[in-house]
């Protein structure tokens, strides 16, 4: 147990500088400013001990007439997508399948990332910790535990989706159903 911890945390901290800013990259930024002035061109610091050049970068103002890119930052042999205009944060001209036709669609398509990202923490919580609760669970309700002989949930994986209803499965859906209608509805009243 002990090495599987010590083995999950080095990965994790081996793996987290994926997500910290690099440093080379940090003359030629593309960050966006909420302003009403026009785009500004930085240029870098001249550095006596430096040999490389640096081109000189408009940063882009609040409104969308400002200059971007017309390939995609993310896949540079293909164009940028006209839905994708840099205004969101983390928009590089990723579309490679051309979906986001539209503000509208772009907007639904991040709802819905939004959403199944929420999904997965979710899950990614709830199956170890039913693994952990089921019997504690089972045993307050007066129940049979579902886990399996090797304590693992029934699912595709591990077998024994047998044991569940088909009507939690229903329930389940009517859930998310009413969840997702019920979101639709306020989003629209907004």
């Amino acid at each position: 147990m002990m090495k599987s911890l010590s083995f999950a945390f080095a990965f994790m901290a081996a793996t987290s500088s994926a997500f910290a800013p690099t440093q080379h990259n940090a003359v030629n930024n593309h960050a966006l400013y909420m302003s009403e002035t026009e785009p500004v061109v930085t240029e870098a610091p001249v550095d006596a001990a430096a040999s490389f050049e640096v081109e000189p970068t408009i940063v882009a103002s609040g409104s969308s007439a400002a200059a971007v890119a017309t390939m995609s930052q993310s896949l540079p042999f293909l164009a940028r997508p006209a839905a994708l205009t840099g205004e969101l944060a983390g928009d590089v001209g990723f579309d490679p399948l051309g979906f986001a036709k539209s503000e509208a669609d772009l907007m639904n398509y991040r709802e819905a990332e939004v959403k199944h990202a929420r999904l997965a923490m979710l899950a990614a919580a709830g199956w170890p910790l039913s693994e952990v609760f089921d019997k504690k669970i089972a045993a307050v309700m007066g129940m049979e535990p579902i886990l399996g002989s090797d304590d693992r949930v029934p699912s595709l994986l591990n077998g024994g989706l047998g044991k569940i209803s088909p009507a939690y499965w229903v329930g389940c859906i009517g859930v998310a159903a009413m969840i997702d209608i019920f979101g639709q509805l306020r989003m629209k009243s907004d």
